[in-house]
């Protein structure tokens, strides 16, 4: 009976499950997360090699005239060293680490999820996955706030595929699409893009693509050979928190 469990185990069937239970579900870029992975035996005794945290979300990517998603892996943690569990035994792992400052926010259509991965030598791995929700830091919220109070609404967010140029660490940028509904930029923008590079919790380098409306045949010519797109860089910090919306506001007239 022994050895047709440990046959059973080795196909999935009887074997350790995994169950990963955070302390919380939501978090910043640079937060910690804590949590506990509980480990269950199985029929059998089985070695467990490894435990590992890996963090991922999608992103859109365009082939020719095709788009299709692509899973990105941002971080992968190992949580343990080698250890056997009994049959029916229940473990407790404890873990914590700091959540990428690259991680997007689960905005739009974006999500992120922590899959956690049982290492057993000759079976099948056995695997968790654990939604969340990533909120933007202080900093970055206070930009968005500030962008509220100048009339603009968030129409979209989304992880694309990056440029050449633009790319960090990751394959792909998070792009938030604002609009204009009431305000001083109302008329003269037809949208605002934002994208943002968390350096630390502190400081962000952001770039804004500022579309301005088609005024007249000369607009509608701009518009149609996309020169009426200007793309900004600029720095913010946590200093900047309290006069968010003045610089903001700066930056974009200066362009509109």
């Amino acid at each position: 009976m022994s050895m047709f469990n440990k046959f059973l185990a080795s196909l999935g069937m009887g074997s350790a499950r995994v169950d990963t239970k955070l302390e919380k579900d939501s978090f910043y870029p640079g937060d910690q997360v804590k949590g506990v992975v509980e480990i269950t035996g199985g029929n059998v005794e089985q070695q467990i090699d490894e435990i590992y945290l890996t963090i991922h979300t999608k992103y859109e990517k365009e082939s020719g005239d095709k788009k299709y998603h692509e899973t990105a892996t941002i971080e992968r943690i190992r949580i343990n060293e080698p250890f056997s569990i009994a049959a029916n035994e229940v473990k407790d792992i404890p873990f914590s680490f700091t959540l990428p400052l690259d991680t997007p926010l689960t905005y739009g259509v974006t999500k992120v999820w922590i899959a956690t991965g049982l290492d057993i030598k000759n079976a099948v791995d056995p695997k968790d996955e654990d939604y969340i929700k990533v909120t933007p830091t202080p900093l970055i919220h206070s930009a968005f706030l500030a962008l509220t109070d100048l009339g603009f609404k968030l129409r979209s967010a989304k992880c694309e595929q990056a440029p050449y140029k633009f790319r960090k660490r990751m394959p792909y940028i998070q792009e938030f699409e604002f609009v204009p509904t009431s305000g001083q930029f109302r008329g003269l923008l037809d949208e605002l893009e934002f994208v943002f590079y968390q350096v630390n919790t502190d400081r962000a380098e952001v770039l804004l693509e500022v579309d301005r409306k088609a005024r007249g045949l000369a607009g509608l010519f701009a518009e149609a050979l996309d020169v009426d797109e200007t793309m900004v860089r600029l720095d913010l910090s946590k200093q900047d928190v309290p006069y968010m919306k003045e610089k903001l506001t700066q930056v974009i007239s200066r362009y509109s």
